[in-house]
């Protein structure tokens, strides 16, 4: 396997691999991971469907990609996701997955029809005092001691940054700025979090700083993620033939392992009526396993019940340990499961039943939250909120079951632990019309009319997730597997909990990078998996970043007044006083003017 960069590899068809005819795959688990995994297989490996097995715990396949409809409770969406123009890998898959929309197109045409016909950016990101604009006016406020520990931290190695918390790298001023505010509100990042995972974020996004304040560098989907990508996935592949074995919950993965040679052996299950199972796997049948899960042990409680914190038996993190106990190349699941209070957050799905509350949410949003167009344009963030509430309203109707006078919100908080503002209790105590109620306060609903608002104007289901933010958890080269360990002849670790390079996690294309480069190098695919996009190594995007994390104000040459203006002197005119000069990074001066970049990609 190689990584390849540009249209010549990206457009290309690799050649059918040497023995792919002799192999069968089988899958531990119907998420995104892995079922893109088995659409490379069928594209690119050129194997047949009718060879392939994915076996899954739960009733349906998407994993965290959910999107769910109790008749009872209300629609239920745990995580929403945010996604952007390079995610190399992931739109590399669905530029083959047919739309169930349009005909005649993919689910990539269709999504990026719809995200240039009704491009998302937010007219109101932060709000304080009760549902009142907060005026942060896409600043940053980063002081130069911030702008010093981002500039630190992006220059140090990952060595550097192991093990260590973001609060034990970055000063109280970074803490308290707009920055800090926008990007944990939005990554669901925490001080406690790792500080390496941040810096691969900052390299990572780098490209998107400007789009940081008002949401406009993220895309999304039509409906909800579970309708929108897994249905069209989930559709293509049973058309291939592939099968999926639902309620088969595997309990263990055998292993022969011996000096510079490893290979799965064989997989035992467990169905949901209690009948043990399992297969054997020779070296030509492929096993593909996604460890961990920020799902798991999810629980949902309703309108009038708190979902509980489940702190018991949990069967992905189970099965990691017991495969992680047969070699130390396999991680160490302990680093991420072991802290539940450090990673659980809570969130909630709001469904609006009349136009009582819609009227504070196009108040706040400035659209109209029945358009059918982007409303919230991303999540609206109540700073001074003692749970740290955050909340959007996607495209309406974000469920197809959806009625029309509906409106499905969701709602989350990073702080759960702490009473509310509104209502006196921990976020993670309360019933689904307790939280409600704390939001409706922030919408700024008089606070007379909240508990009956509350009561009769929406149903709502609130969801503990007690591993949402395992994988932010301070770490360090070892405790995540590598895609494919060292000698493996027959097996593949896929997931945000399976190393790989210099991408980042809690994002749908590090699942799809993962599965590609296990696809990949399993059967031999000789065709380049796209890098991670290269925006930190593009002095176009690190000149527009250094420009905007400033707020526009350019740098400062240190130094006496005569000295500063030879030093701008000698750049007028030349290639790079240009480049500084069009990207903001120092002033106009004499015949070097900002000009509109008319010859490259980058505004």
């Amino acid at each position: 396997m190689y990584y390849s960069s540009g249209n010549y590899e990206a457009f290309a068809r690799p050649r059918k691999p040497e023995g792919v005819d002799d192999k069968t795959a089988w899958f531990v688990g119907a998420g995104l991971g892995n079922m893109a995994a088995a659409i490379f297989m069928i594209r690119d490996g050129q194997m047949k469907g009718d060879r392939i097995t994915i076996l899954e715990e739960l009733k349906l396949p998407g994993g965290a990609l959910d999107g769910i409809k109790y008749p009872k409770k209300g629609f239920v969406i745990r995580g929403g996701r945010e996604m952007e123009d390079h995610m190399e890998c992931l739109w590399d898959l669905f530029r083959s997955v047919p739309s169930l929309e349009v005909e005649g197109a993919s689910v990539l045409d269709e999504f990026y029809w719809l995200n240039k016909d009704d491009p998302n950016y937010s007219l109101c990101r932060v709000t304080e005092n009760r549902g009142q604009d907060a005026h942060t006016d896409k600043k940053f406020t980063l002081t130069d001691k911030a702008q010093k520990d981002i500039v630190k931290v992006i220059l140090a190695t990952r060595e550097e940054m192991e093990n260590k918390r973001i609060d034990e790298v970055f000063s109280k001023d970074f803490l308290e700025s707009n920055f800090w505010l926008y990007w944990r509100t939005m990554f669901a990042f925490e001080e406690w979090h790792s500080a390496l995972e941040m810096k691969l974020y900052l390299h990572r996004f780098i490209h998107h700083i400007g789009g940081l304040p008002d949401l406009s560098a993220l895309k999304f989907t039509k409906y909800n993620q579970y309708e929108s990508l897994v249905l069209p996935m989930y559709h293509w592949l049973l058309d291939q033939g592939v099968t999926f074995l639902f309620e088969h919950e595997v309990t263990d993965i055998q292993f022969d392992i011996s000096e510079g040679r490893k290979q799965a052996t064989r997989i035992d299950w467990v169905t949901r009526d209690g009948e043990v199972g399992g297969v054997d796997l020779t070296e030509d049948d492929l096993c593909l396993v996604t460890i961990g899960s920020l799902t798991e042990n999810s629980d949902n409680g309703d309108h009038h019940t708190p979902a509980e914190l489940k702190t018991g038996p949990a069967p992905a993190w189970d099965l990691w340990k017991k495969i992680a106990a047969k070699s130390p190349d396999f991680g160490r699941p302990e680093v991420f499961c072991g802290d539940i209070p450090k990673s659980k957050w809570e969130s909630a799905t709001v469904t609006t039943v009349d136009e009582r509350i819609p009227k504070y949410i196009e108040k706040i949003a400035q659209r109209d939250p029945f358009s059918g167009k982007v409303v919230t344009g991303g999540i609206v963030t109540a700073r001074d909120s003692a749970w740290l509430l955050s909340w959007t309203v996607n495209r309406q109707p974000h469920f197809k079951a959806q009625k029309p006078n509906e409106i499905v919100v969701w709602v989350y908080g990073l702080f759960v632990e702490t009473p509310g503002d509104f209502v006196k209790k921990p976020l993670q105590e309360c019933t689904g019309e307790e939280i409600t109620q704390e939001w409706l306060y922030h919408l700024g609903v008089p606070v007379e009319e909240i508990p009956e608002l509350a009561a009769t104007g929406a149903k709502t289901v609130p969801i503990m997730m007690p591993y949402v933010t395992s994988f932010f958890l301070p770490r360090q080269a070892g405790d995540r597997p590598q895609v494919v360990p060292e000698g493996s002849v027959n097996f593949a670790f896929i997931g945000q909990f399976a190393e790989t390079t210099r991408d980042c996690i809690f994002t749908t294309e590090y699942s799809v990078r993962t599965a590609m480069e296990a696809t990949y190098q399993l059967l031999g695919v000789d065709r380049g998996v796209p890098e991670v996009f290269n925006s930190t190594y593009d002095v176009r995007h690190l000149l527009k970043g250094t420009a905007r994390l400033r707020d526009g104000e350019t740098v400062d040459i240190p130094g006496p007044n005569f000295v500063k203006g030879r030093i701008i002197d000698k750049l007028d005119t030349s290639q790079l006083g240009t480049l500084l000069t069009d990207f903001g990074v120092i002033p106009e001066r004499k015949d070097t003017k900002a000009r509109e970049r008319r010859d490259d990609a980058i505004a």
